[in-house]
This record gives C-alpha cells, sequence and structure tokens, in this order.
C-alpha cells in the first residue's frame, strides 16, 4: 500500500545522509520534499501540513543541530512524528461487561463489512473468545446468506432471522440467543448503503441505542482514499465510532486513508484486511506501520504471521527432513503456498528491512514475481506424486510432459530443478554446519 511514499522516503533520508551537517536550508528542502511524497500517498492536505510543522520545529532544535549524525537524528524524528499521527497506541477491542459483549460492525456497501465480520470472528477466537455473528444486513439481497457460509467456513455460530424482522429485533434476539449458549462476543453486521442516507443512520441509531455495544467500528477500504476519511467523519458525528476496520490494503491503494483518518477524525484503526479470504486482521500498530513507511520494515508483524502458520509439530517435522536431505516438491509446494496466505509478495516484502531496495534489481525482481510463483505451482502440480518425492527420476520425455502440462516450456522445467538440486544441497550442508561460500558472504 505505502510502496511509492516508501521509495520516496528512502530516498529523501539517502540524500540527507550524504549531507553531513543540516542547517535550516537543508532541512527546509527535505521537508518539502516529505510534504510532496505525503500529498501524493494522498494524504489529507491538512495532516501533511502539520505533519511537516511538527517535524520542522524539532528539526532545527538542539537535538538535530548538536547531534554526530542529524540525517539519522530527522529520520528518528519523522518515525515519532509518524507514529503520533498514525494515533500513538495500537488499537484494542473491549469486550468486558455482560457477555456476550456486543461490536457493531457499520459502513457502506462494497467496503467488505461482511467479510470483516467473519475475519473479526477468527482474531477474536484466536484471542480466547467464543464469538458469535449476527445478521442484520436485511437490506442487501444475499447478505444473510453470505454470513452462514462465511459462519461455515471459519466453523462460527450465526443468528439469523432472514430478511423479513427488524435489524433491532434480530439483534437483541440474537444476544438473548448467544447468551443462552455462551458466546462471549457477538458481532453485529449491519445494513449499508452505496451512500450515507437518513434511513441507513436511523436504524443505526436504533440499533446502537438497544444494542448498547461495546464497540462501534467502521468498516473503510483503503482503496476510497480520502473519501473513506469524509465517510468515517460522517458515521462517527451521528454514532461515535470507537475504531476503524481499513479493509484491501494490499490493492493499489496510496495509503493517504491510513495516515489521515486518525488525525482529522480522531477515530483510531484497529484492524487492516488483506484480500477477500477469510483469515484473520492484522492488528494495527503505528509504530510497525510508521517502520515500514520508512523502509525500516517490521519483523515483527512477520513473526506474529509467520508463527501463526506453523503448529510446533509441523516446524519439527519440517526440520527433521532439511536436516536428513528429505525435502520433497510437494514440502517445497506447501510452504510457497502458506507464504502466499501471508498476503501478496510485495506485503512480505515490505516487512523486511532492505528488501525493498533489494528488490529494484531486475534479477531479484524476476525471481519473486508473483507470476514466477504461479509458473512454479503449475510445474509442480503437473508431476505425478512420485516425481515430486524423487526428482531424480524426471528425464527428458518426463520434462516434456510437465512443460506441456503446466503451460511452459522444457527450458522452465530444467531450471526449477537445477535450483531445487542446489537448494537441496545447500540444505545438506547447513544441516552438517557448514555454509556455502557465497551464503556467508550474505550472511556477513
Amino acid at each position: 500500500m505505502f510502496e511509492a511514499l516508501t521509495d520516496r522516503m528512502q530516498g529523501i533520508f539517502k540524500d540527507l545522509r550524504n549531507r553531513g551537517r543540516l542547517g535550516e536550508p537543508e532541512v527546509d528542502a527535505a521537508l518539502k520534499e516529505v510534504r510532496l511524497a505525503l500529498l501524493e500517498a494522498d494524504v489529507n492536505f491538512r495532516v501533511a501540513r502539520d505533519f511537516i510543522k511538527r517535524v520542522r520545529e524539532r528539526a532545527l532544535g538542539v537535538e538535530v543541530s548538536e547531534s554526530l549524525t542529524p540525517a539519522q537524528q530527522v529520520l528518528r524524528i519523522v518515525n515519532e512524528e509518524l507514529v503520533e499521527t498514525l494515533g500513538g497506541e495500537p488499537g484494542r477491542i473491549d469486550w468486558t461487561g455482560e457477555m456476550p459483549a456486543p461490536v457493531l460492525l457499520v459502513g457502506l456497501n462494497g467496503q467488505g463489512k461482511t467479510t470483516s465480520a467473519a475475519k473479526l470472528a477468527l482474531t477474536l477466537r484466536k484471542l480466547g473468545q467464543r464469538p458469535l455473528l449476527i445478521a442484520c444486513d436485511t437490506f442487501r439481497p444475499a447478505a444473510v446468506l453470505q454470513l452462514v457460509t462465511l459462519g461455515k467456513q471459519i466453523a462460527c455460530d450465526v443468528y439469523e432471522e432472514g430478511t423479513t424482522a427488524r435489524p433491532v429485533d434480530i439483534a437483541m434476539r440474537g444476544l438473548q440467543w448467544g447468551r443462552d449458549h455462551g458466546h462471549t462476543v457477538a458481532i453485529v453486521d449491519t445494513a449499508g448503503r452505496q451512500q450515507v442516507d437518513e434511513a441507513l443512520m436511523a436504524e443505526l441509531v436504533e440499533l446502537k441505542a438497544m444494542v448498547k455495544p461495546n464497540e462501534v467500528l467502521l468498516v473503510a477500504s483503503a482503496m476510497t482514499g480520502q473519501e473513506a476519511v469524509n465517510v468515517a467523519q460522517v458515521f462517527h458525528d451521528q454514532l461515535g465510532l470507537t475504531g476503524l476496520i481499513l479493509t484491501q490494503i494490499d490493492g493499489d491503494a496510496r495509503g493517504g486513508a491510513a495516515l489521515s483518518i486518525r488525525a482529522v477524525t480522531g477515530i483510531p484503526v484497529k484492524f487492516l484486511g488483506v484480500g477477500e479470504k477469510v483469515e484473520p486482521l492484522t492488528a494495527f500498530y503505528p509504530d510497525r506501520l510508521a517502520s515500514r513507511i520508512l523502509g525500516m520494515g517490521d519483523m515483527l508483524t512477520l513473526i506474529e504471521q509467520t508463527q501463526d502458520m506453523y503448529s510446533q509439530e509441523e516446524a519439527a517435522s519440517l526440520q527433521k527432513k532439511l536436516v536428513k536431505g528429505q525435502f520433497t516438491f510437494d514440502d517445497f509446494l506447501k510452504q510457497m503456498q502458506q507464504i502466499r496466505k501471508m498476503g501478496s509478495l510485495q506485503s512480505i516484502i515490505e516487512m523486511i528491512p532492505g528488501l525493498n531496495q533489494l528488490m529494484k534489481r531486475p534479477e531479484m525482481a524476476k525471481a519473486l514475481d508473483e507470476k514466477q510463483f504461479k509458473r512454479v505451482e503449475a510445474i509442480i502440480l503437473s508431476m505425478t506424486l512420485q516425481e515430486r518425492a524423487l526428482p531424480s527420476l524426471i528425464d527428458g520425455s518426463r520434462r516434456r510432459r510437465i512443460a506441456n502440462g503446466s503451460g511452459t516450456k522444457v527450458q522452465d522445467v530444467n531450471q526449477l530443478l537445477n535450483q531445487f538440486r542446489d537448494m537441496q544441497s545447500m540444505m545438506k550442508q547447513m544441516s552438517k554446519g557448514s555454509v556455502p561460500k557465497h551464503l556467508a558472504k550474505l550472511m556477513r
């Protein structure tokens, strides 16, 4: 989401580092570039203006002028002010009080509200809660059916009464049903519209008054840019929002909404949603996002996502295979598919410090291209189970068959086999305590 902004920021601070001591002209020139970068990323112009003002006041103060590394000090100030602009503290869900604690999800149509309800249920289950989904969207055709289907996918109870009853009555009966069945949190999926209107707001105001939710969360797409900020303000004025779920952050959004919404409305971003698959939401940490924007990565989130994908048993089994040199194409395919579940390759790359710049090299960009992943997947799926376990069986005729079956060329199959053979060899060496020279250089 912040790829263009990150590139601009890295270029600005690289230029600053080359200047040594920084005076007022150098700081002003750099901050002018930062302001342009923020505006191009669709950040609200008042937010960008106030941000630059705060950074300038600090950057021209003693903490930078007397520093031996002024560029690093300016970078630190920018990072701290970004964290403050994003809200400072990570957002948290309040599920205290009478159970099930009601959480009201609101928003316009097409923002991913119903899918986010299921994602939020998964997220809360990971935190030890027993969530219930309540289908109160009686306006949109098939909304109730969609929530029921999502509930089955994630094995989460869904309370629904179709589309004829009043949403407020469905919600109240759903909460009672949740109390009777031992649920701890009730996520109420409400109706939306193409745009805010009086009928929608009247329904939501009544729902809030009767349900008395612990949280009123707006679901908004990052793809809508500054319009998300405007919509958030309207909903906040009417409902008193407690937080925001920002969806589709892996799309082509420039990121301005995430940077602007807290500063303009005062509403904290609590979760980020990636893609349309039903997977847990990502908790919003302002410090981690600021670090990613400035090209410093986000290893904590990457580690947490990786830990969520593997059980201790799976990790131990994989380690044994690596040590014994028994890593097969099936194992390779599984690892590749697990990585892709974590989101787009670009979003993963943004979390690793320095890799974003490395990806600008043509050979690296080609190796980690999404199309290349799909090509490799197609080649492996075209192999028989025996061939995946014993690649040495793959002779010339088998290579031609695999190439035809995967829609690739024999050269592509040969390249994958050679790379896999090299990888197996490297793993064997590492399991014996030795590291190939070319890898050792990279690890220094």
